[in-house]
């Protein structure tokens, strides 16, 4: 008994070897990063990629030059919640107050709320939810976990496909292992028809992280209590607590997060009205970005 734990023990000391000489690999074939792309391309950034990759540094390379050419154009980092607040009026997608039990950010997302027409807000604002959630990660967490609630979603309030597949190709190809898990809750028959389609979007192992949850099915109810303290989890989802969002409060807590973005970033003089006037010289944009260091 005691042969095999040393023997298995031994193999995780050796993949841990290999993996942090393949992390040393990959920052060797990287081009010279700028400050952002230094922020950014952390040992646990690094790793993501690899291991979204299956631990291949030239693919692994590939990806993540995608994503810092990506973060240069988009700048999900300067995204501030005045720019897309709008967006989160009906509370459609917004970071819960609440952890998994293993102490994840937890994302709540309510497509039958939809209320804008433009795709690429709604997608800005989805990017600026994925960096925060980031943002608040506790020491030690690197994941998300989303919560879909399907109340109110109906093929009329569905994103067309083509959205559909943008957004998954930013969170696959951009964000990396920061999806634990996708709770779709309740989804109604109809959406059959639209997953159908949008699953083939999906890579494998997103696609192992995505579970239907039937407030009816046993299993799934399990499955909930497994991940959730039912104390914390909103009646939505088959929990206790009384889930409300206000806009207002919630607005109040995103300016606050937007200084703290900022000053990880380096640039606290780009905030605007945020009552904290910290001028100073204006940075000017740089070639290659990031995502938040809690990474």
């Amino acid at each position: 008994m005691f042969s095999r734990w040393s023997h298995s023990h031994h193999n995780q000391q050796n993949d841990s070897l290999q993996h942090e000489s393949k992390v040393k690999e990959l920052r060797a074939a990287l081009r010279p990063l700028s400050d952002r792309g230094l922020k950014y391309c952390t040992d646990a950034c690094l790793r993501r990629y690899l291991e979204a990759r299956n631990w291949n540094v030239d693919k692994s390379k590939k990806m993540l030059e995608e994503t810092l050419k990506w973060r240069s154009t988009y700048k999900p980092e300067e995204i501030r919640w005045h720019e897309i607040a709008v967006e989160g009026e009906t509370g459609k997608v917004y970071r819960a107050n609440f952890h998994d039990r293993d102490g994840r950010t937890v994302l709540i997302l309510r497509p039958g709320k939809q209320n804008t027409t433009s795709l690429d807000n709604q997608l800005r604002h989805l990017v600026y939810m994925i960096e925060n959630a980031i943002l608040n990660l506790p020491e030690g967490q690197e994941q998300m976990v989303w919560l879909i609630d399907f109340t109110g979603w109906s093929l009329s309030t569905s994103v067309p496909i083509k959205s559909a597949r943008d957004t998954i190709n930013v969170l696959q190809n951009h964000y990396p292992e920061r999806l634990a898990m996708a709770v779709l809750y309740n989804p109604p028959r109809i959406f059959e028809a639209f997953w159908k389609i949008v699953k083939y979007f999906l890579d494998a192992k997103t696609f192992q992280k995505v579970k239907f949850v039937y407030p009816k099915n046993k299993e799934s109810v399990e499955l909930m209590r497994s991940y959730f303290d039912e104390e914390n989890l909103p009646t939505d989802f088959g929990g206790k607590a009384i889930l409300e969002y206000n806009h207002e409060e919630f607005s109040k807590q995103m300016v606050q997060d937007d200084i703290k973005s900022a000053t990880l970033w380096g640039f606290d003089n780009k905030l605007q009205s945020t009552g904290t006037d910290q001028s100073g010289p204006e940075i000017t944009p740089e070639p290659i970005c990031l995502a938040p260091a809690a990474s």
